[in-house]
């Protein structure tokens, strides 16, 4: 590498300063330094604050060129000075997932040498939380995934590929369906901020896996079905039953929630599909307009509160429930009417899933 860079330089100096460069990370692996040294030494090379922050964790850390750490906060052992705006930025990246961020808060315009300082400390700080992880990233092997959550498994199997994933023996782990516009472990990253979480995609679901997780952080966009029992494999079974049961009113459902209401999804689709109250919702559904209509009244059960929610007064909705009622051939105005239009309607989803 030296003879190499000397026959370089005499070409371009440009070149010779990011072999030094490579050449300077290289030596810094191979003396197995953690994270606040390798931030420590890349300020004193790049002569300005270095900064390395961990998605996963909140870790933040900043060293000046004087090798001492930089806090935003005052107080404590580190000196305190507000962040610069950084003047170069990279991801940091492991397994294809970004999990952090390095910079460089250089007053003036940025070095020519910058980009290639931040590219292997970013390489380079992603190789140091591999080596002292566990590394923080959400996105798994799918078929360790698979393994946890197939029927087919046997106990032994999933145990080890939960204790491959990082999921300790004594703890339950839960196991959500998703289907996103959003990234996997964007969407894992959220709902699980301070867990351990993994994902993969698994043909058209995606699937994440967590002890804890909060329904209530899912973006906008996103549907979720959320297992319930104990062992991974009927969870799954659950979840993916629950995420059938979604919608963009309701994109986010418990396997508990559903109650009796899960057993639909047991229904044959030939005997759903030849129902009469189905097969009348199918007609009708060449309305998106009426079948806005039934959905908002069978989620309210209420003409009002209909009208409220799709923003309409409730006269033209009683005219378009009138209308809808004689269509489908249900008085939608008596409670078991209105059970039967319920009911009719989720069958009918279930089919389109």
């Amino acid at each position: 590498m030296e003879a190499l860079a000397v026959r370089l330089s005499q070409l371009d100096s440009e070149i010779e300063g990011a072999i030094r460069v490579v050449m300077f990370y290289d030596t810094l692996m191979r003396r197995r330094v953690d994270l606040p040294a390798l931030a420590r030494a890349s300020a004193g090379l790049a002569e300005c604050v270095a900064g390395i922050r961990l998605h996963g964790t909140g870790r933040v850390i900043r060293m000046s060129p004087d090798g001492r750490e930089v806090s935003d906060a005052p107080g404590g052992g580190a000196r305190s000075a507000p962040p610069s705006p950084a003047s170069t930025s990279a991801p940091i990246t492991l397994d294809e997932e970004e999990i952090g961020t390095v910079w460089l808060e250089r007053p003036g315009a940025p070095s020519q040498l910058d980009e290639v300082v931040l590219d292997r400390l970013a390489i380079a700080t992603a190789a140091v939380v591999e080596r002292y992880g566990p590394a923080r990233t959400t996105m798994a092997d799918p078929a360790l995934v698979e393994l946890v959550i197939s029927p087919d498994s046997d106990e032994a199997a999933r145990a080890r590929a939960l204790r491959l994933l990082g999921f300790a023996a004594d703890l339950p782990v839960r196991v959500l369906a998703v289907r996103s516009h959003l990234p996997l472990d964007q969407v894992g990253g959220l709902v699980c901020p301070a867990r351990l979480v993994k994902a993969a995609p698994l043909a058209d679901v995606g699937v994440i896996l967590a002890t804890a997780m909060d329904p209530a952080r899912f973006p906008a966009g996103v549907r979720a079905g959320i297992g319930a029992a104990d062992s991974p494999d009927r969870s799954w079974q659950e979840a993916r039953t629950a995420l059938r049961f979604t919608t963009s009113r309701e994109p986010v459902i418990r396997y508990d929630d559903l109650g009796a209401l899960a057993l639909l999804a047991e229904v044959p689709q030939d005997a759903a599909r030849h129902n009469a109250d189905v097969a009348a919702i199918t007609r009708m559904a060449g309305s998106p307009e009426d079948l806005e209509t039934l959905d908002a009244y069978c989620a309210t059960g209420s003409l009002r509160r209909a009208a409220d929610l799709l923003h309409l007064h409730h006269s033209s909705i009683a005219r378009r429930l009138e209308h809808i009622g004689k269509t489908l051939g249900i008085e939608l105005a008596e409670p078991t009417g209105l059970t039967r239009a319920k009911l009719a309607l989720t069958a009918w989803r279930l089919l389109n899933d």
